[in-house]
């Protein structure tokens, strides 16, 4: 039996001496048969197995329950946010959301950008409901749609995704102009941009509003879906990797993080965002806005302040900025900018990537719950990574212990 002494334990799980002795206190790790030049020793096979399931941790705040888990995928640290060690504010700017998915379930981010499409068994659109309705039916009926649903190969995964991607897209209506409008990212071409047809983004904002857009406008709408794929272990992200860990497909890994990210406080917290901003446009002005935002949501702004990102969202700042040079100071926006500005006088909180998404959102004539179907879309992406990552894991390795608490005597 191969064993290791308590600091080699640590050295391993990456923690102080004395966190392995709470460990075994908690039961969380147990001693093998020590010598007597190492009173403490414990089996390297359970300590492998601590550190690779996700070892507890104290909690960044003290109602929350934290696991860590080891991932290649994303860092966030030091204001960054980073996919495979790529800044995630860069590619927004500079790739097409298509080639940041590549890189997140392949570990290349390649040169030029693919083109997915939807299966031939894909079904017409979704033309009842909202936004993330029609998405979440569209996700069951393409796997129900999936024989080849099963096949968890990690090209297998990334093949399902792109179609995936693509079905999601196609399940929504076309509101505006049929033609799918070109995208612009830099580019070393004589104008200093290439312009790219057919991507995601160019597809997705025909469904979401009328307005015709310049190739550089849909650029915002693929900086969105950039910065959207992925944010450490997100609670939709943890379920989906739940699900992963117990061989579900990729459709139902999605349905997983679906059912989460429904909720008004994940990917549907843009919405309140963009009713602050509507309401500001009107005739309460921005003042009766923030007052009404304020009595409904408990005394907070919606769309501001990040518990990973203490001095400000870089997703939310990088978006914001490319929504200002793009577009200009239109009417939405310099109401945007005015709810901002407002909000930040009474607090210093920063805007974070909600904010953002509802102020595109807002800006370009998308309807409320348009943020939270960019949110899901991107989010697919991120949520496959991680199923893929899980895939060659050891299965079922989440087994939260509960603590059985007695009812008050009465």
């Amino acid at each position: 039996m191969s064993t290791l002494t308590a600091q080699q334990t640590a050295d391993r799980l990456g923690v102080k001496l004395a966190t392995v002795y709470a460990y075994v206190s908690r039961g969380v790790l147990r001693r093998a048969q020590g010598s007597e030049l190492h009173a403490s020793v414990f089996r390297a096979d359970e300590v492998e197995q601590l550190a690779r399931r996700g070892r507890p941790r104290r909690a960044s705040r003290p109602f929350l329950f934290e696991v860590e888990i080891e991932t290649r995928l994303t860092e966030v640290r030091d204001g960054i946010v980073r996919y495979r060690g790529h800044d995630a504010s860069a590619l927004a700017r500079t790739h097409t959301f298509e080639q940041v998915a590549t890189l997140m379930w392949t570990g290349s981010l390649p040169a030029s950008s693919p083109v997915w499409t939807a299966p031939d068994f894909a079904r017409p659109p979704i033309s009842h409901g909202g936004l993330p309705d029609r998405l979440r039916l569209a996700v069951v009926t393409a796997g129900m749609d999936d024989p080849l649903r099963a096949d968890l190969r990690p090209s297998a995964v990334a093949s399902c995704g792109a179609s995936l991607v693509a079905s999601l897209v196609e399940a929504l209506p076309i509101v505006g102009d049929a033609r799918t409008p070109r995208l612009a990212l830099p580019g070393n071409d004589a104008d200093g941009r290439v312009s790219l047809r057919d991507t995601v983004a160019g597809r997705l904002w025909t469904r979401l509003t009328a307005s015709r857009p310049r190739p550089d406008q849909v650029a915002l709408l693929n900086a969105a879906l950039v910065l959207l794929v992925d944010h450490d272990l997100a609670s939709s992200t943890f379920a989906a990797r739940i699900a992963a860990s117990t061989r579900a497909d990729p459709y139902s890994v999605v349905t997983a993080g679906l059912g989460v990210v429904a909720g008004p406080l994940h990917g549907g917290a843009s919405r309140a965002a963009w009713a602050m901003f509507d309401a500001a446009a009107g005739p309460a002005g921005v003042s009766g806005a923030l007052e009404d935002v304020l009595r409904m949501y408990g005394g907070r702004y919606p769309g501001f302040g990040h518990f990973l990102h203490t001095s400000g969202d870089p997703r939310g700042a990088a978006l914001l900025a490319m929504l200002r040079d793009v577009l200009g100071r239109t009417r939405a926006i310099t109401t945007v900018e005015a709810v901002l500005n407002a909000a930040q006088r009474r607090s210093t909180i920063q805007p974070n990537v909600d904010a953002a998404i509802a102020a595109l959102a807002f800006a370009t004539g998308m309807p409320a719950d348009a943020g939270e179907a960019i949110f899901t879309i991107a989010r697919t992406v991120g949520w496959l990574a991680h199923a893929r990552e899980e895939y060659e894991q050891a299965p079922v390795r989440f087994r939260p212990r509960a603590r059985y608490l007695r009812d008050p005597t009465p």
